[in-house]
């Protein structure tokens, strides 16, 4: 039961890897918080983890393992969130940055499609904030969450829900 069956940096080294490609794949995949993920989406992460699972631990599976490979992606992720929080260069791997979706009045198209973006949804986050067009908008960000924010010719501001919107095509 305590015994491992690998040595104990196997453990880390396997859980730290598993840990950084699945970061880089729901980076890569698209800009959304988990209270916004769509049932698929819900669904992938669980078959990844079932997936990953022997990919960790190996052939152990001691209770020893298993705290090893708890602490490590505890300790892990402590050290992304410390580094998202001090260093810019991290932040910007890790968050990523803004991306304006459409400026003074104008959607910026190779935005829209290099982001997964659809027009649809985009139009949907005006409404949402109270505009009944393009041309009433001076910006249109694709916030590092997934959110869109919409600053108006106006001026006002008004405040939308959050919403997910950018699904990558995979082709």
């Amino acid at each position: 039961m305590f015994t491992l069956a690998v040595p104990a940096w196997q453990l880390i080294a396997r859980s730290a890897a598993i840990y950084l490609a699945l970061m880089l794949g729901l980076r890569l995949f698209g800009k959304r918080e988990v209270g916004q993920f769509t049932l698929f989406d819900l669904a992938m992460v669980l078959l990844i983890s079932y997936a990953v699972q022997p990919a960790m631990t190996g052939p152990d599976t001691s209770l020893t393992g298993g705290l090893i490979i708890i602490a490590t992606l505890l300790i892990v992720n402590f050290v992304i969130a410390y580094l998202r929080s001090s260093s810019p260069f991290a932040k910007r791997i890790f968050v990523g940055q803004p991306v304006i979706l459409a400026q003074d009045g104008r959607w910026l198209m190779p935005a829209l499609r290099r982001q997964g973006v659809t027009l649809d949804d985009c139009n949907m986050a005006l409404r949402e904030h109270g505009l009944a067009g393009i041309d009433e908008a001076k910006l249109v960000v694709l916030e590092t969450d997934g959110t869109i924010s919409v600053v108006p010719k106006d001026g006002s501001v008004l405040r939308g829900r959050k919403r997910v919107i950018r699904q990558r095509k995979f082709m």
